[in-house]
């Protein structure tokens, strides 16, 4: 799964913000609601329209990112 199958912008969608492909849940809400102390499951609960399988990716993304930052 590539980052444009996970990830869209556009001004026209919650003011630009990244949010999820096709959606309009900003990418924020699951990191917010991980570090808030909501489980994965919980939130794909509250928000199917995400799907596990771009969640996982986009946590995987990040944790990339990061990972290449320390380094």
């Amino acid at each position: 799964m590539t980052e444009d199958q996970i990830f869209e912008c556009s001004p026209d969608v919650v003011s630009g913000a990244l949010v999820f492909a096709g959606t309009r849940i900003p990418v924020d809400v699951l990191f917010e609601n991980l570090a808030g102390g909501a489980s994965l499951d919980e939130i794909l609960e509250d928000f199917p329209a995400i799907g596990r399988e771009r969640a996982e990716a986009a946590i995987r993304i990040a944790a990339e990112r990061l990972h290449r930052e320390a380094a």
